[in-house]
């Protein structure tokens, strides 16, 4: 496959993201696919950003999960956000030229390589394309206010409620909910580093998830038996996703 085949299709998820939100023209699709360097893929358990790192390119996330997280010096972790195919990971390193936290697969993943340069030339010659862009990054600043709250906030078994409602919006815009489900590929680890909790604990709230016939996590997928029982207990709003389809 050309890289010009591949770069299309690598930016086929952050085209539907964008889409669910405003319309984009075949130009800034192309502009977009265009941008692309190189496609690569990176095992399970690797560093894609590692922070303080002076930075020229963006990844963009085509398949598979990563983090954004903060370790401590005993090396507790706490994961920010997760991300899923089609979300730019570090876009705001274009402004920033470094992160403050580090990056990395939590599943194999495959990367699109986006020099900074061609980010700059979007934001010269495609001014509607660069605020949707800018969009995709206040919107991570939403994801992070609403996991900030779980954590502080909300109990144990609505943090873990509340991520598996989430992940079931995002995962639909990307077209990987059928029938309730999901892949989630992830530890009971990788959870407890999500919602501030202990593996043990996690796994308690997942049986009681269970036991209450509100969802199953089992295998790496996520199985919603009541949608709207899940929300209730989460207090689940997706507003903070900014799923309606209006001009940005």
């Amino acid at each position: 496959m050309n890289l010009t085949a591949s770069a299309g299709q690598a930016v086929e998820g952050l085209v539907r993201k964008l889409r669910a939100r405003d319309v984009l023209s075949r130009q800034e699709e192309e502009a977009l696919a265009s941008s692309v360097g190189e496609v690569k893929e990176v095992g399970p358990g690797r560093i894609l950003v590692r922070e303080g790192v002076s930075l020229s390119e963006c990844n963009l996330l085509v398949e598979g999960m990563v983090c954004r997280y903060k370790e401590l010096n005993d090396g507790q972790r706490q994961i920010l956000e997760l991300h899923l195919s089609g979300d730019f990971v570090d876009l705001h390193s274009f402004p920033l030229k470094r992160l403050e936290h580090n990056i990395g697969s939590l599943t194999p993943v495959r990367i699109a390589i986006i020099p900074h340069e061609r980010l700059k030339r979007i934001t010269e010659e495609h001014p509607h394309l660069a605020r949707m862009l800018w969009f995709s990054t206040l919107l991570d600043a939403a994801i992070n206010r609403e996991w900030i709250l779980s954590i502080g906030r909300r109990s144990a078994l609505a943090r873990v409620a509340h991520l598996l409602s989430e992940l079931h919006v995002r995962m639909g815009i990307i077209g990987l909910v059928h029938d309730r489900r999901y892949p989630l590929p992830l530890t009971q680890t990788d959870l407890a580093d999500a919602t501030g909790l202990t593996a043990v604990h996690v796994n308690r709230m997942l049986k009681k998830l269970r036991d209450e016939a509100l969802v199953t996590f089992r295998n790496g997928e996520v199985t919603i038996h009541d949608w709207d029982g899940l929300q209730g207990l989460a207090e689940f709003d997706p507003t903070y996703l900014y799923l309606e389809r209006r001009p940005r």
